[in-house]
């Protein structure tokens, strides 16, 4: 009898739930590559910026998270599922993710939450005009390469040598590889590259770096690399590497420092692009947005971890600094 109440009980609650919720309440995908409780710097931003549209989560926007949990090969499966689902339209977390959603709709519309180069990968015509069914925003990474050098020049005065490990098969890497190139001759450094195709690649790189003689490390973002962040932070530090990252996951993990586009303003930004879209606004007339926002985070614990003392004059221009 009471099992039978209780099942009662819970139809009702469900019946009230579904009542409560106008049966056209947008439904948005959120695709991400790694586990959700790695991005809050994203996801956080993005609920922010949906509640200062007057979106609130279960009152009256549905939001469909998906995480493929660092196994990319689930990406398509799960693209296909929100697609199945019918939302009306898919945020992404990053390339992969935009890339997976793009093969599995031509049709709803697609925000990149960020993207190196939205062009280069195809995923729009222009960042003027976007075409297709896909916009949001640019973080420009490749451009700022140099100047994540320029910041490991200032915090290491002596720097003589440093190891750039990147991806070779990621858009947008050999344009950063350029701009490094750039700078570590403006600053007479001597760089190294080491391509990290995969994640057998990561020890054999901070080897290869040691036997180098680097004085620090410049690491550029990309599925490998993001998914074993905590790897390589781990590593930079057991090495005595000063480290800057392309992505702040990197510093949260227990990396030394990122520089780069805000991705917790860009995230917040999104908002804005998925609000224009439930409201009737075409994709290929958004333009993609550029970083309007860069910023410097320092981890004092990590420098503290390898004997670095950050020079004043670069912690004073830390957005945020970790003790």
């Amino acid at each position: 009898m009471l099992s039978i109440l209780f099942v009662v009980v819970l139809l009702a609650v469900a019946v009230i739930a579904e009542a409560q919720q106008p049966a056209n309440t947008p439904r948005i995908g959120f695709l991400a590559a790694i586990p959700l409780s790695a991005i809050s710097a994203r996801t956080e931003p993005f609920r922010q910026g949906l509640r200062e549209l007057g979106y609130v989560e279960g009152k009256n926007i549905v939001i469909e998270w998906r995480s493929a949990e660092g196994k990319f090969d689930h990406l398509p499966a799960l693209a296909t599922e929100l697609v199945r689902l019918k939302v009306d339209v898919i945020l992404s977390a990053a390339s992969p993710t935009t890339r997976s959603a793009k093969e599995a709709t031509s049709t709803i519309p697609i925000v990149m939450g960020q993207d190196t180069d939205p062009v280069g990968n195809g995923f729009v015509a222009s960042l003027a005009r976007p075409g297709g069914n896909i916009t949001g925003l640019a973080t420009l990474a490749p451009e700022i390469s140099g100047k994540q050098l320029e910041l490991l020049k200032e915090t290491v005065p002596k720097l003589s040598r440093v190891t750039f490990l990147g991806t070779s098969t990621r858009p947008g890497n050999a344009q950063s590889l350029k701009e490094v190139e750039l700078a570590a001759g403006t600053f007479g450094v001597r760089l190294q590259y080491l391509d990290v195709l995969s994640s057998k690649d990561i020890e054999p790189a901070f080897r290869a770096a040691t036997k180098g003689h680097a004085d620090a490390l410049l690491v550029l973002g990309g599925p490998v690399l993001n998914s074993h962040r905590t790897q390589i932070a781990d590593l930079a530090v057991k090495n005595r590497l000063p480290a800057i990252y392309s992505g702040r996951e990197f510093v949260d993990a227990g990396g030394l420092m990122f520089y780069g586009a805000s991705i917790t303003e860009m995230f917040r930004r999104a908002a804005a692009y998925v609000d224009k879209i439930l409201k009737g606004v075409k994709p290929a007339d958004l333009p993609v947005e550029q970083p309007k926002k860069f910023e410097l985070i320092i981890n004092l614990k990590a420098a503290k971890q390898i004997g670095l003392t950050i020079p004043p004059n670069v912690l004073a221009r830390a957005n945020q600094v970790i003790k």
